[in-house]
């Protein structure tokens, strides 16, 4: 796909409406050649009832930026993408700002993708490291 970087993140912003992506407000802002980033407000939205960041919000968004990551990296017209395992550390707790998830290939392959995942506050502090695989299923005509 040789899109530029803004086309990328507009496509982005484009699958989240209506979607879990939208209801947590999740949106796309940096894409390079092998990873994308998305970032999340944390709100009392999104908290667990004690005050702080809950970890399935967490796990929302890693698998949001991992899954649209393979979407634009493959042929988006081609295949279908779905999460097929992801398993998540969380190192730390936040209870306010924005958290920025960055996804980076693992593995590029052709049926199925691995992504490192890192969610960082801030102030870069690491606040949950995620790992996903994803799959690309192939659209029939």
């Amino acid at each position: 796909m040789n899109l530029t970087e803004e086309e990328i993140l507009k496509q982005c912003a484009k699958m989240c409406k209506n979607t879990l992506m939208e209801t947590l407000d999740i949106s796309f802002c940096e894409v390079g050649k092998d990873y994308l980033v998305a970032k999340m407000p944390v709100t009392p939205r999104v908290h667990q009832p004690d005050g702080v960041l809950h970890g399935g919000a967490m796990v929302a968004l890693a698998e949001s930026v991992g899954s649209a990551a393979s979407f634009m990296f493959l042929d988006a017209k081609e295949f279908y993408i779905r999460g097929i395992e992801i398993s998540a550390n969380h190192v730390r707790s936040v209870k306010e700002g924005y958290v920025f998830a960055k996804a980076e290939i693992v593995h590029p392959g052709r049926t199925t993708q691995l992504w490192d995942i890192k969610i960082r506050g801030e102030e870069n502090q690491l606040i949950s490291v995620v790992k996903l695989t994803t799959i690309a299923l192939p659209k029939t005509k």
